[in-house]
């Protein structure tokens, strides 16, 4: 395979030129390749050995591309914190362009960290070795537990130092995304068309991509948010589910396809506290743990001001039909959460009295300052009568009262309490990037070191299976680290 032969399509750049500025990546002094996704390079029908290559090498940094490609940094618009911001955009990034799945789907093919762009805003467009290492880290994992995820192809490094703190190695990540199409994309068309169809056409463009059961369907753009808006009760359940708090849930990073995207401040939160916050910029805590589902809401009504016009030439017509698309938020959002506990602790229909069970279990784990992933994890062991990793956990005199009352619905639904555990053990991972694990290897990473990095990898891939001599990789940091630990946005 060499870049004449790799073809990439650039739909989105000639169709928005008005949202995208065509650009080029920085140079890049001597360019080696740090890390291949292999499996994912696989599913994409693209040779991981040829991306090894210099041709392939110079793909992954941006300065040896196909023939006819036409990288574009795209523009969008976005509320940060609160605070709106109309001229956003990739401002370390490019969009390269669109590669055709062995089964005909679109993906983007994206360059984090490969320089300045006109969106950059001051900053020098680069990125360190160790953040876009995070960023394939926590992405493989979160695919790994099933979390709809934008994916990590490669990191390259480009044998340039940038500046942060001091000197530190540059790198550039690939990034797989279904598309970049984010709420703050909808934005920037609202509030800067000089096309009053742009809106319009954006929208057409991500239903044919996302949905394309509604292309052409009469009322297809409040059925579009409906999409979503369901899209994105599904993803923040399984955030919530899997104890992930993103750390900065801007409209700019919700994609309209339901992926998570932007790994820069996010962590997995050790001790369950729904106001858990990792990142040092959110002083205010709007982006804690248990905040998420709520933001998403927010985020997804600024996704429907966009569409008004669509939906019905009636304006208050169009805001009581998007209003109630977005009332029905908290109810997917409770469906696809509720689905996802029944999983964790091992039931397979809903009763009237499991809110009740499960307020009572995180209550407990509240109190007890309980791991959140090992509380979960211990449960299966319960049920293979070993119930001493639970009581270790969660000491509260409330816990053989919900064992029982647990085992009682367990009952009810006469389940076979082995099958059931294992079940179990497929649904609550024993592996999760750990937040002192990550740093460890990352800190390794920007010394040279690359070992404990594809150790870690290794292991929060297979995050549900036991190993033998792993055993520091499921315990959680000492009470100074966690009290302690902030994450960074990595610009």
């Amino acid at each position: 395979m060499t870049t004449a032969t790799l073809e990439l399509s650039h739909s989105y750049a000639d169709e928005f030129p008005e949202m995208a500025v065509a650009w080029q990546a920085g140079s890049a002094s001597d360019p080696h390749l740090i890390v291949v996704n292999e499996s994912l390079a696989d599913e994409l029908g693209l040779d991981g050995a040829w991306l090894e290559s210099d041709l392939g090498l110079g793909l992954l940094v941006g300065t040896t591309l196909p023939i006819d490609t036409m990288p574009v940094a795209m523009a969008y618009a976005g509320h940060q914190f609160g605070g709106y911001s109309p001229t956003l955009g990739d401002g370390r990034a490019l969009l390269v362009g669109e590669l055709s799945r062995p089964d005909g789907s679109l993906v983007d093919v994206h360059l984090k960290g490969s320089g300045r762009t006109p969106y950059a805003r001051g900053g020098d467009g680069r990125a360190t070795l160790p953040a876009m290492l995070r960023e394939f880290l926590i992405a493989e994992a979160m695919h790994a537990l099933g979390v709809s995820t934008t994916r990590a192809l490669a990191v390259a490094a480009t044998g340039d130092d940038v500046l942060r703190d001091g000197p530190a190695a540059g790198a550039v990540l690939t990034r797989i995304a279904s598309s970049h199409l984010r709420v703050g994309s909808f934005q920037y068309a609202a509030a800067n068309a000089t096309d009053p169809d742009l809106v319009q056409r954006l929208a057409d463009y991500a239903i044919e991509r996302h949905y394309p059961a509604l292309v052409g369907r009469d009322g297809r753009y409040l059925a579009f948010l409906e999409s979503v808006v369901d899209a994105q009760a599904a993803l923040v359940a399984q955030w919530m589910l899997n104890g992930f708090i993103h750390g900065v849930m801007n409209t700019d990073n919700m994609l309209v396809s339901g992926e998570t995207i932007d790994y820069g401040p996010c962590a997995f939160m050790d001790r369950f506290d729904p106001s858990t916050v990792y990142s040092s910029i959110d002083s205010d805590g709007r982006y804690a743990f248990g905040n998420q589902p709520a933001v998403a809401q927010w985020n997804l009504a600024r996704l429907a001001e966009t569409l008004l016009g669509l939906i019905d030439d009636d304006r208050e017509a169009a805001i009581a039909a998007a209003t109630a698309v977005l009332k029905t938020y908290p109810d997917r959002y409770l469906h696809h959460w509720r689905q996802g506990m029944h999983a964790k602790i091992g039931l397979s229909a809903e009763a009237s009295s499991d809110a009740a069970l499960y307020d009572e279990l995180l209550n407990m784990m509240y109190d007890a300052k309980a791991d959140f992933t090992l509380t979960f994890r211990s449960l299966s062991n319960v049920l293979r009568g070993d119930d001493s990793a639970l009581r270790t956990i969660i000491d509260s005199p409330g816990l053989d009262s919900w064992i029982a009352d647990w085992r009682q619905r367990l009952d009810d639904e006469g389940a076979v309490l082995a099958t059931v555990a294992d079940e179990m053990d497929r649904n609550n991972p024993l592996y999760i990037p750990r937040n002192h694990l990550v740093e460890e290897a990352l800190d390794a990473a920007g010394h040279g070191d690359l070992s404990p990095f594809t150790e870690l990898l290794g292991v929060v891939t297979s995050p549900f299976d036991a190993q033998e001599g792993l055993q520091r990789f499921a315990v959680p940091p000492d009470e100074s680290f966690a009290a302690t630990y902030q994450t960074f946005c990595g610009t």
